[in-house]
């Protein structure tokens, strides 16, 4: 219910072979639904997702979470570890997003084509609407990343075109308007509750409200212009009064397959499992070594930054003096989705107890020279993740990758209401609203515009770490230069006496640089460049 991804149900796996579909020249693919179907579900599948392996851009194995101060790579020859962390990307080095240009063709071709034939007028209606969805999220895609790029609409032919089809950047306003002005245009034309797997109105008010919120950020809005604020708040408004969408009572079991398509998803990308689509789980490379035998790997390491933000039980931050936080046990009385999000020390995975303490003796141990692929936190992933499951393999995941989710309107209308509003009687339902799930209670009463705004950001990085929004939300906020320059933190145990003994110490290998003066958007590549003369490279790269 309520799931936007690609399309699944009664999807053979001749669907997923149509190529080359930049270059389809057979126009009887155009000429029913059934194969025009096909051809639309291609491109619902190159919605880039963390689950599934990607030779050009992010994988499960080394996803944009590792570029923030959520987590790390305990792998030291990893990207964001030797390219990343330490700003040496170049055009010439850094992961290239811009295939997503073949995945925007094919809308175009689809787009194009099914406007010229005669079928039945509200198929097509729902389906042009579908494909002008796909191509305004890989825009997005793009344009929060690299800021200014191209926009194109039509078909390019060299041969007939020349070097016309060289298309310089749009300013990244101009981008911007061009996807909001989309989905403005489309969101009466999809279902509220579509065919299973296909995109709906929430979806397009979901990404639309997205690209308000990063536009009103301090990133894209140095004057903060307010009314800015407010238009996002009202289309996070509109989701909330559909009346459709609500949380999913369990937070830990969310993310499972058996829970795909709940009430809380907005739009998720699909996983059929033991196809060119299925999800790249892994397990063993973001989970302890299992009983020191089974692989273990700390690919995806969540750092003490990040376990710092937690909350008590009681709801206090740690830094609350009133909070009951022990430094000392450090694990007691924490709020639920610390238990079900992080593996630490003394925690129970599948029926294991998890060592990370010096000296132990433990593969899990905390690897102070970055000597193996253990955690270089003292810390394990577990959120999202199946212990039910020993080892999985590429192509076999069928869990969502949930790309926008309930949880995330009520923050982003929180937050963006909060900058236009302060904090009224609204923000604080919608804030207190996630709040609940976890069994924490309200926020006090009586807090001004700054202070909502920390419990707000606390709230959300929390709540959606590990979903792929960290890294952006420091960007858009312009919070990386302070966040992304220095080191991120572990946590060292020893026993002393017969007790633990905690102490937080910079994280092996987790030194951070960013340069503010290039790094809040990305370079173009090089090669991109190369094949376009009219293309103008980001400043300072």
């Amino acid at each position: 219910m309520g799931a936007a991804a690609l399309l699944a149900a009664g999807c053979s796996s001749d669907a997923l072979e149509i190529e080359p579909k930049d270059q389809v020249s057979n126009l009887t693919v155009w000429s029913e639904p059934t194969s025009a179907d096909l051809f639309l579900n291609t491109i619902y599948g190159d919605i880039p997702t963390l689950n599934q392996w990607r030779s050009w851009g992010i994988s499960a194995e080394d996803p944009e979470e590792n570029y923030s101060d959520n987590s790390m790579n305990g792998v030291d020859w990893r990207y964001s570890r030797t390219v990343y962390a330490t700003s040496v990307y170049t055009p010439s080095t850094t992961i290239s997003h811009w295939p997503l240009y073949t995945s925007i063709r094919a809308c175009n071709i689809f787009i194009e084509n099914i406007s010229a034939i005669d079928l039945d007028a509200e198929w097509k209606k729902t389906r042009l609407a579908e494909a002008r969805f796909l191509r305004a999220y890989f825009y997005q895609y793009l344009w929060v990343r690299y800021g200014s790029i191209p926009v194109i609409t039509e078909v390019l032919d060299r041969n007939t075109q020349g070097d016309s089809i060289f298309r310089p950047n749009n300013t990244s306003d101009e981008v911007f308007e061009f996807i909001v002005s989309e989905l403005n245009a489309i969101a009466e034309d999809l279902p509220l509750d579509p065919e299973e797997g296909r995109a709906s109105k929430g979806a397009v008010l979901a990404l639309k409200g997205w690209c308000e919120l990063f536009q009103a950020s301090p990133l894209k809005n140095p004057t903060n212009d307010v009314e800015r604020w407010s238009r996002a708040a009202q289309t996070y408004q509109q989701i909330i009064d559909l009346g459709f969408y609500d949380l999913f009572p369990d937070y830990a079991t969310m993310f499972l397959k058996e829970n795909n398509g709940n009430v809380e998803t907005i739009f998720a990308r699909k996983h059929l499992a033991n196809t060119s689509l299925g999800g790249i789980r892994i397990i063993e490379m973001h989970v302890p070594y299992y009983k020191e035998q089974w692989a273990g790997d700390g690919s995806i390491c969540p750092t003490q930054d990040l376990v710092d933000e937690y909350a008590m039980a009681n709801g206090l931050p740690i830094t609350d003096p009133d909070s009951g936080y022990d430094p000392q046990r450090p694990y007691e009385n924490r709020e639920q989705r610390f238990y079900q999000s992080i593996i630490y020390n003394g925690s129970v995975w599948r029926d294991d107890t998890v060592r990370t303490y010096i000296g132990s003796g433990s593969k899990n141990t905390l690897d102070l020279a970055s000597a193996s692929e253990a955690t270089n936190t003292g810390y394990y992933l577990r959120k999202g993740l199946d212990a039910r499951d020993a080892q999985n393999w590429r192509n076999t995941g069928e869990e969502d990758y949930i790309i926008y989710r309930f949880a995330e309107v009520l923050l982003a209308y929180a937050e963006a209401a909060n900058e236009a509003f302060g904090p009224t009687d609204l923000v604080y339902e919608a804030i207190n609203k996630v709040r609940h799930r976890s069994a924490l209670p309200d926020l006090p009463k009586g807090l001004d515009q700054d202070a909502m705004r920390t419990a707000i950001h606390r709230e959300r990085r929390v709540e959606l770490a590990f979903e792929e929004k960290r890294w952006l939300d420091l960007l858009r906020l312009k919070l990386a230069g302070q966040k992304l320059n220095g080191p991120l933190h572990a946590i060292r145990i020893e026993r002393a006496n017969g007790r633990f003994v905690y102490t937080t110490i910079p994280a092996p290998g987790g030194n951070r640089v960013f340069d503010p003066q290039k790094n809040y958007v990305l370079p173009i590549p090089q090669s991109a460049i190369d094949q376009n003369p009219n293309l103008v490279q980001n400043s300072n790269y």
